[in-house]
């Protein structure tokens, strides 16, 4: 936790005149990193080169086209096939530097920013990266993208490309949002001479082709693809590059389920595997491999937030626009006996979106400036005064104290039993579904079916594919879901997609709650208008507040490290990212 304060407050010790430096741009402050960089110190430039990773992923894909909501896109294919103007530093809050574009300059009031292009940018196919490029994948994105993409990129104003290296972004003035320009910076670049035959829209096959990395040679619909990294790869040399992609190819094998991948794992056909599973990493690892060290188990701490992995409630659905009910449930739900019984208590119980920071509004009363912030909320305020704290129960996973409470705000809001079934005031059945993807998630929603079968909820548990969960969730067909919300050391606009009014009616958007509450907006959109740390972290808190208040979300519980365990011949740097593991600093090392 000190850590973590001492790291976002230090961002605006520095003058924000220090922004005049050309090769990078940090959110606020200036980029931790200098022109005369070497490398990102969570990579080796002494890292071995060569060789093949196998990682799986779990579900299938039918789609080798990220920009698209249609289908399932395979996965990492954004990440390793193309790039954006700028390259994110993980051991910052939120700091870019130049990648495709070699410099950036953004205005005191960041209502514009330009970038000039890297002379040596090429795309796969030998064709160079110019401003005609960016210009395209700005216009094709903002038109025909993912949601995000045309809710960001339409704050642009204008772009001018005076010169084939230069493009300059000009914002509309209102609102100011001081994150567009990093947005901007990090937007995928893809080749005009390409795409611009391609439907964007489209889930397709079509093996894509951008500047980065790497290239896929290979696919087995569903089943795997082949990541071959380029010879001719044009930035390998460049500084935020030494050290990284380090593997000469990468394959990945889709398996249906975690438990079947694991087993690959154990066999040797894969060389790394990221574990989710806490009684697996706590028993499950005692096959001969692991015991005599071929198998390595590695704790890797993170510092970043908890984020919010939560059962989310869809308010959209009439039954759970009722706060009494949506509380209800949370009382059901018995963390201290889930915790104990099914993983060995090793979570954490989650009770903030910025859980773990000084962004958390948990345990601390509300301020002024969030009052201010929170004042139009739909959210009474002596709820968003006490804040929202996680029900503890009595381990026995049937508190009679806790479902006591919870029949007691039913029936103040007109719900009564009806034998062993809970009836809603216009006379129905409560019945609800729940939609989850994984056997891991089926089990934790089994438990808590129980639990809610005390107050007389009907909860169905349904497990369903990857595609068909993806397809429901991008129209907001369900009652509830199983979900994770990542969450940064700097949020930003990403708050507006995640919670905003408008995204609860944009279809592919991830406001699957269904949140429509002014002061939300407010929050999420102060964010981006800090410009001090004082302002940014009561802007945050006022955020995290009225989310947990609002009672949206089962909040589920967090792990404060990343479990990874890896065959003895991969290899890492000594010291990882403030983000924990990035798999593109990591070798293979076959004389270890």
């Amino acid at each position: 936790m000190m850590r973590l304060a001492t790291f976002i407050s230090g961002l605006f010790l520095i003058s924000h005149g220090a922004l005049a430096q050309d090769h990078a741009l940090a959110m606020h402050g200036a980029p931790q990193l200098l022109p005369d960089f070497k490398n990102y110190n969570y990579a080796s430039p002494n890292a071995l080169q060569g060789r093949t990773l196998r990682q799986a992923q779990i579900g299938s894909f039918d789609s080798l086209n990220p920009f698209s909501i249609r289908g399932n896109s395979a996965k990492n294919i954004r990440e390793r096939v193309f790039e954006s103007l700028l390259d994110r530093h993980y051991d910052e809050p939120f700091a870019l530097y130049g990648l495709l574009a070699e410099k950036v300059t953004a205005d005191d009031d960041r209502s514009s920013v330009t970038f000039t292009i890297h002379r040596q940018a090429k795309f796969a196919d030998g064709q160079p990266v110019t401003a005609a490029d960016v210009a395209f994948s700005w216009q094709l994105l903002r038109d025909q993208g993912r949601p995000n993409h045309r809710y960001y990129y339409d704050q642009v104003e204008t772009l001018t490309t005076p010169n084939n290296r230069t493009v300059t972004f000009t914002f509309k003035p209102s609102p100011p949002d001081r994150e567009l320009p990093l947005i901007i910076g990090l937007m995928p670049i893809m080749p005009k001479h390409i795409y611009g035959e391609r439907d964007i829209q489209a889930a397709s096959l079509n093996l894509p082709l951008g500047s980065g990395p790497y290239e896929i040679t290979e696919v087995t619909p569903g089943a795997q693809v082949r990541f071959e990294k380029r010879a001719d790869y044009w930035a390998d040399k460049l500084p935020h590059n030494l050290g990284r992609h380090n593997f000469a190819v990468i394959l990945e094998d889709y398996y249906r389920d975690e438990a079947t991948a694991f087993e690959a794992f154990k066999a040797g056909d894969l060389d790394i595997w990221f574990e989710s599973n806490p009684q697996r990493w706590t028993t499950g690892y005692n096959f001969p491999a692991a015991i005599d060290g071929r198998i390595v188990k590695e704790n890797i701490t993170l510092g970043t937030p908890s984020g919010l992995r939560a059962f989310v409630m869809n308010t959209r659905r009439p039954l759970l626009a009722n706060r009494a009910i949506r509380k209800a449930m949370d009382l059901t739900f018995d963390f201290q006996w889930i915790n104990k019984i099914l993983y060995g208590d090793v979570y954490r119980r989650t009770d903030s979106y910025f859980g773990n920071t000084e962004l958390s509004a948990s345990g601390k009363p509300m301020s002024d400036g969030e009052a201010e912030l929170l004042s139009r909320s739909l959210i009474p305020r002596t709820e968003l005064e006490l804040g929202y704290k996680a029900p503890e129960s009595d381990g026995t996973g049937r508190d009679r104290t806790k479902r006591t409470e919870a029949m007691q705000l039913l029936e103040q809001a007109g719900f009564e039993m009806l034998g062993n079934s809970l009836i809603s005031p216009n006379g129905q059945k409560v019945e609800l579904e729940i939609l989850v993807q994984r056997r891991s998630d089926e089990r934790l929603a089994l438990s808590w079916r129980r639990m809610l079968a005390g107050i007389g909820i009907d909860l169905k548990v349904r497990l369903i594919d990857s595609s068909q969960y993806q397809r429901r969730l991008q129209s907001f067909d369900f009652d509830l879901i199983s979900y994770n919300y990542y969450a940064s050391l700097s949020p930003g606009n990403e708050q507006i997609y995640y919670w905003g009014s408008e995204a609860a009616d944009t279809p592919g958007s991830r406001n699957y709650a269904g949140i429509k509450d002014f002061a939300v907006d407010t929050a999420a959109t102060t964010l981006t208008r800090a410009e001090s740390i004082e302002d940014f972290v009561t802007a945050a808190r006022a955020l995290d507040r009225a989310l947990m208040s609002g009672r949206y979300f089962i909040p589920l519980y967090h792990n404060p490290v990343q479990w990874v365990a890896r065959w003895h011949y991969v290899e890492h740097p000594s010291r990882h990212s403030a983000y924990g593991a990035r798999l593109d600093t990591w070798w293979m090392n076959h004389d270890n």
